[in-house]
């Protein structure tokens, strides 16, 4: 069995309940080790979107938070980013086909800064024109969206996927877009 000063100092720890944002229901989304309540504060964790909406849907969806509050045994979190994983975004670009890629920055309606970073996706090559004016369209619909809402309708819009039924809708009338979709979320 392994002593000394670094078994010691593990036993020392106390370990903290981290508690999703309200924006994603407040529940309890595991445990983390701590000497202090200050050495948590500011730490970034990533999970799986999965485990906090139990949906299978969502296991594709990454999101980071970031401790913001401790109390006792509490962790309290702030969404700083949502993400989609590489190979999720990988496997919807095909041969043949044209990827747009769209970065997006703008204030909420609160005034907190939002980088979008969106991925669209067509079955068949785009002419350079299209692919322009795909791209004005989505960045001004982006822009006005995010302009209108709060961070909280925003994340809860993209989760849902009305974000990406909007703006498809947008961007339909120039060229047939298959699928868009929201890259990166930085808040």
């Amino acid at each position: 069995m392994a002593t000394g000063k670094g078994i010691e100092n593990w036993k020392a720890k106390k370990w903290l309940n981290i508690y999703s944002p309200e924006i994603l229901g407040n529940n309890t989304i595991g445990e983390m080790p701590a000497d202090e309540e200050k050495d948590a504060m500011g730490r970034m964790i990533k999970v799986n979107m999965s485990w906090i909406t139990n949906n299978p849907m969502h296991s594709f969806m990454v999101i980071g938070l970031k401790v913001t509050d401790v109390n006792g045994n509490a962790a309290h979190t702030q969404l700083k980013y949502l993400e989609h994983t590489f190979s999720y975004m990988h496997s919807l670009v095909k041969r043949h086909g044209s990827a747009i890629y769209t970065i997006d920055k703008a204030n909420d309606k609160n005034g907190n800064n939002v980088v979008v970073k969106l991925l669209l996706i067509s079955n068949t090559k785009l002419t350079t024109k299209k692919r322009m004016a795909i791209r004005r369209a989505v960045s001004g619909f982006m822009k006005e969206y995010i302009a209108k809402n709060e961070n909280s309708g925003i994340v809860k819009d993209i989760i849902e996927g009305n974000l990406q039924k909007e703006g498809m809708n947008t961007v339909h009338k120039i060229a047939n877009i298959s699928k868009l979709e929201i890259k990166r979320l930085e808040m």
